[in-house]
């Protein structure tokens, strides 16, 4: 069985994120005996989405969190059963699947109940009410099987098995005085005693020790629409076993049931345990289908998930439940910052403009080639992070890695790059919600959270009339998120410069940091492109000189 390992980039997705989770995956997949699903924290930007659609590759799944959940236990897969499946034949499956209880279902797969070993045992220690056949609506096809019974006379329409449950071990004129209409009766192949019986119009007749019965007997049955079977079993086990013909819907517990669904997460499936006594619980799925059965057992046999992390490795832009997951490998090109292991792992960091750089890099040294799209998304990648080359942060590597992808993916780059850069700063239809969200990471800097969001335009007028909502919901989400400082990065591709636009603490401090003076809490910074790599260092050399005095 392939070990599953997901692929991760960062909260609030940027191209270079999606495009090397999808990268890697390719990568790791090519090794044989993974099955590397990559996945994104959020949703897809304007930019990403016209990459993926031009090289036509489909986007990561969304994930909200890694912690375990009851789909990723190895939890019993166990068929259900239906509401008239006999006391024997649950008895049995149970037995078979080594298993104390087994959920019932409806005719769409529905949860209607759940059935215990102990509850068909104690309806069958406490059956002292000879009328239960009747109450149980019993079938006749149940009582057949549960006796190992053949037919000998079947009606088209049953009568229901209302009366009494009898044993005929007495003589002929005795009999009469004890049956009743619709009765059951156990029974010889004593000829006056069958006789009697079928006078008194019961419902069923059970003939024991497989003994024949008489052609007269039938006939006289089918007159009265009475269906008479032979069991090869004495009149004391045929007694004995045919309560065991009560279907499960007659004790099964209907009411207050526990269960879990597939998405449910592993802490909040040991709580709910805790406060309850049952040994195993039916598992949904989304459409309420019953799909097994969880035990504590399978709680404490868990796995942890396996994850990679590729474009971050700062566990406030990771995956919710991080610290509950295996981190197998980081590949980043940001500052090493506060993701710890418990054990060695691979860990790739290269001063280059872009991480689908280094996955490039990966793929050549170790004799491999992607794939016509992923070259292209990978490509696609370094120009956006990059972009094309006009940030500080583009290398050497980055170039010779995009004239590499450049031939594989049979592109033109620089009319991709014009076409990408359209459509991705386009600021049609944008909220200054979407505008603070799409491209935002969170730094923390001496105990300083300080949120960084950067807007790529080639139009920065038109934003203009917005910069008071934008500023008033910068300002809401300080106090609602903890921020000590919340920035907007305005960048204007064309003139390679940036709007810096600033909420919070430190604001003299941060726009001093850059040689400015902050004014209507904005300051205009020539050549400054990259957060990573203008704006977060010189922002933490000020505060933390501020710090150490």
């Amino acid at each position: 069985m392939n070990e599953t390992i997901y692929i991760t980039g960062h909260k609030n997705p940027d191209s270079d994120s999606i495009c090397s989770a999808l990268a890697y995956a390719e990568y790791k997949n090519g090794n044989g005996n993974i099955n590397a699903i990559p996945i994104r924290l959020g949703k897809i930007n304007r930019e990403t989405k016209f990459i993926l659609d031009y090289f036509g590759v489909e986007a990561p799944k969304a994930l909200d969190t890694i912690r375990l959940s009851v789909e990723d236990l190895d939890f019993d897969k166990i068929a259900p059963i239906t509401p008239d499946i006999s006391f024997r034949m649950a008895l049995e499956l149970m037995k078979k699947n080594n298993l104390n209880s087994i959920p019932v279902v409806g005719d769409k797969e529905e949860l209607l109940g759940i059935v215990t070993i102990s509850d068909i045992i104690q309806a069958y220690i406490d059956v002292w009410d000879n009328t239960i056949l009747g109450k149980s609506k019993a079938s006749i096809d149940n009582i057949i099987d549960t006796l190992s019974a053949k037919p000998i006379y079947i009606p088209n329409k049953i009568k229901e098995f209302n009366g009494k449950l009898l044993v005929l071990a007495m003589e002929p004129n005795t009999v009469s005085n004890y049956i009743d209409k619709d009765d059951i009766v156990i029974c010889g192949n004593r000829k006056d005693i069958q006789n009697s019986a079928l006078e008194k119009d019961i419902s069923l007749m059970i003939v024991t020790g497989n003994l024949d019965v008489e052609d007269d007997i039938i006939k006289k049955a089918k007159s009265k629409n009475i269906a008479i079977i032979s069991t090869p079993h004495d009149t004391f086990t045929t007694s004995r076993l045919i309560p065991q013909s009560i279907p499960v819907n007659y004790v099964m517990t209907k009411e207050n049931l526990v269960l879990f669904d597939l998405d449910d997460l592993v802490d909040d499936v040991k709580a709910k345990m805790s406060q309850t006594r049952y040994r195993s619980y039916p598992v949904t799925d989304n459409t309420n289908r019953v799909v097994g059965l969880i035990s504590r057992y399978h709680l404490i046999s868990s796995k942890k998930k396996k994850i990679i992390l590729v474009d971050h490795n700062e566990r406030s832009q990771s995956i919710d439940g991080l610290e509950e997951a295996e981190i197998l490998e980081i590949i980043d090109h940001h500052r090493v910052a506060d993701v710890f292991t418990g054990t060695p792992i691979y860990f790739r960091n290269e001063p280059v403009g872009s991480t689908a750089t280094v996955i490039a890099s990966i793929f050549f040294e170790n004799g491999r080639r992607p794939s016509k799209k992923i070259a292209g998304i990978l490509a696609a990648a370094i120009i956006s992070d990059t972009l094309l080359f006009k940030s500080p942060t583009a290398t050497k590597t980055d170039k010779v890695m995009l004239k590499r992808l450049e031939k594989i993916a049979n592109l033109n780059v620089k009319e991709f790059a014009m076409e990408m850069f359209k459509e991705g700063t386009s600021l049609i239809g944008k909220t200054p919600d979407q505008l603070l969200s799409e491209d935002f990471k969170v730094f923390t800097i001496d105990e300083n959270k300080i949120g960084i969001a950067q807007v790529y335009t080639m139009d920065p007028e038109s934003l203009k009339d917005m910069k008071a909502d934008l500023l008033s919901l910068m300002q809401r989400r300080i106090e609602t998120e903890g921020y000590t400082t919340f920035i907007l990065m305005l960048t204007d591709i064309f003139e390679q410069a940036s709007e810096m636009i600033v909420v919070g603490d430190n604001k003299e401090l941060i726009a001093k940091s850059f040689g400015k003076e902050i004014k209507n809490n904005s300051f205009y910074a020539k050549d400054v492109l990259s957060r990573k790599k203008q704006v977060v260092p010189p922002i933490t050399s000020a505060i933390t000189a501020v710090e150490e005095i």
